[in-house]
């Protein structure tokens, strides 16, 4: 055995003779990004070691380091291996000022749990109520005390709210990264893994073992027994719902990719292993298909989908692109698989929108500027400042319509100019020093743009609608939150014609969730409403790839100011 010493973390982790940096870092519950899931293709795990360390390790060569990164000391964690006791540093602010949303648009509803309380004095006890069953025998008088959960697990982040049942109100929330993410990166990535007995048990014991924390965390501050909560609300894409409730995602990795696990359901928290009352119950929401789950129905009834007037689109842009098109109580649903682009991974520089991370980028008298979360020292590029780069250099010139990277450099303002650089003998584009933005980077955002403008495009013309038809676009999710619609609209993400009508809803899968938690009367009607959803399966559709092919395209500047730049 040889013992890792985290000296950043003030932890010590031992491993066998021959395991990886990062299966030690990951036995410590250390965050970090490895989208490869360790096998030496992201360069995500970059970190120095001193010499000490280095002759204390055996470290295999690897293409994603750069030879300025070689003399440096840098190493991948995933393909250093440890040979005898070592100390290293992680990176600094991985883990910290991390932006996870919360909160989104509510819909105000009257107060009416599934969960209720009945004193019974002749018996000095109290009977908890699943609607008109009775679940629990408490010994006195408990009917102040009823408290329920709203989770909304998604691919990256999970965020547990706390609610008191008697009023309504949220006691507190509480958010963290999906740990799942550690072994698998995507959610096709997770269902293959998932498939499997061990797999499914390593990833439902991760997100569960999180949400368990989390719960610790609210009791605590609220300063109430577990024992006390006895209903949570789970919302979440189909594959998270699937490896929480520990059911095989295997059929959602294939033709007609169909759930097994279609929600609008109780299931038993004891039986999920989630730390709450004994006799607690997991009810989750329905679900439309295997790729639109119940993030997306929770957002329906959040956003109040159905009684929308005219034409409005709901999209959520994450990994996988989720939207809906709602036409005077008719709704369309369907699902693009973006890639994780958007949230910073598969991005040279890119990182989750942490402390140091670049959230805001302009181009401003000839030159870049930049804004990182926390004021602090530019580390790398979060989603949202990625989208930003990208739309403000697409509409300066500095990238053509191709996406690739101008041949005519001397019209760029010198500023612009001096911030071009070949990294391993391929041009990049330095936004600061440090962080830069390579050709493979915006071929990525160029893929996962292409991918929702797409399904947009293709969800308009099945109804007969162009985009000037559509009344408002609605931006969920918490990757969506972050970004500006000026950008959406520069890199082509959204059409033109959405100008004005755009606006964000937050995380709408967790009020929804917290809507369905304290006004029960709300889990028929949202599953009527599903039950009646027409779910677009774009695979087959015979225009989606010529449609997608063409969305890739940035478009010219439609800012006249900007024209005679590009």
């Amino acid at each position: 055995m040889a013992q890792v010493h985290f000296r950043s973390h003030d932890l010590r982790i031992e491993v066998e003779k021959g395991s990886s940096l990062l299966d030690a870092a990951r036995r410590g519950r250390i965050r970090l990004d490895a989208p490869c899931n360790g096998a030496g293709t992201c360069g995500k795990c970059k970190v120095r070691l001193d010499d000490d360390a280095r002759d204390a390790a055996r470290i295999v060569a690897s293409d994603k380091l750069s030879e300025a990164d070689r003399r440096d000391g840098f190493v991948l964690l995933c393909t250093t291996l440890v040979e005898g006791d070592l100390a290293l540093d992680m990176p600094v602010g991985a883990e910290h000022g991390l932006k996870i949303l919360e909160h989104g648009q509510q819909i105000d509803l009257p107060l009416a749990p599934w969960i209720g309380k009945r004193h019974r004095p002749e018996l000095n006890a109290t009977e908890v109520l699943s609607g008109a069953d009775v679940i629990a025998q408490e010994p006195g008088d408990t009917t102040p005390y009823s408290y329920g959960l709203a989770i909304d697990i998604g691919s990256t982040t999970i965020v547990a709210s706390l609610i008191d049942l008697g009023t309504g109100s949220r006691v507190g929330s509480a958010s963290a990264l999906n740990p799942q993410a550690h072994h698998a990166q995507d959610v096709l990535s997770r269902i293959k893994l998932g498939s499997t007995p061990e797999g499914l048990a390593l990833l439902a014991g991760e997100v569960i073992g999180e949400i368990n924390r989390l719960i610790g965390e609210l009791v605590a501050e609220a300063r109430i027994p577990r024992r006390r909560i006895y209903e949570a609300v789970i919302a979440g894409n189909t594959c998270m719902l699937h490896l929480a409730a520990k059911v095989d995602p295997e059929p959602l990795g294939r033709y007609p990719y169909t759930p097994t696990l279609t929600g609008d359901r109780h299931l038993s928290s004891r039986a999920l292993g989630l730390a709450i009352s004994k006799s607690g119950l997991v009810y989750v929401p329905p679900i439309v298909s295997g790729f639109v789950g119940a993030d997306i129905t929770a957002g329906m009834l959040s956003a109040s989908l159905a009684e929308a007037k005219g034409v409005t689109l709901f999209v959520d842009i994450g990994t996988n692109g989720e939207m809906v098109l709602a036409r005077d109580g008719h709704l369309q649903a369907t699902s693009t698989a973006a890639g994780p682009a958007f949230e910073g991974m598969n991005i040279a520089c890119g990182m989750r929108a942490a402390q140091g991370a670049i959230e805001r980028v302009s181009l401003e008298g000839g030159d870049v500027s930049v804004q990182t979360i926390g004021d602090a020292p530019a580390v790398g590029l979060c989603g949202s400042g990625l989208l930003d780069a990208i739309a403000e250099l697409a509409v300066h010139g500095v990238i053509e319509s191709s996406g690739r990277f101008t041949k005519n450099r001397g019209a760029l303002p010198p500023g612009l100019q001096a911030r071009f650089g070949e990294r391993d003998g391929k041009p990049v584009f330095h936004l600061t020093e440090t962080v830069f933005l390579s050709q493979g980077d915006i071929r990525q955002v160029q893929l996962a743009k292409g991918a929702v403008r797409a399904g947009i495009d293709v969800l308009l013309r099945r109804n007969g609608l162009i985009a000037a038809q559509v009344d408002r676009a609605l931006i969920a999710g918490s990757f969506g939150y972050h970004l500006t619609v000026r950008s959406l609209l520069d890199i082509g993400l959204f059409p033109p014609e959405f100008d004005g009508k755009a606006e964000y809803v937050g995380n709408t899968s967790q009020t929804g969730a917290e809507a369905l938690l304290t006004h029960a009367p709300s889990r028929e009607s949202l599953a009527r409403l599903v039950r009646a959803v027409e779910a677009v399966e774009l695979a087959n559709d015979d225009a989606f790839t010529k449609v997608f092919v063409a969305a890739m395209a940035f478009p010219r500047p439609n800012r006249p100011e900007l024209e005679a730049v590009a």
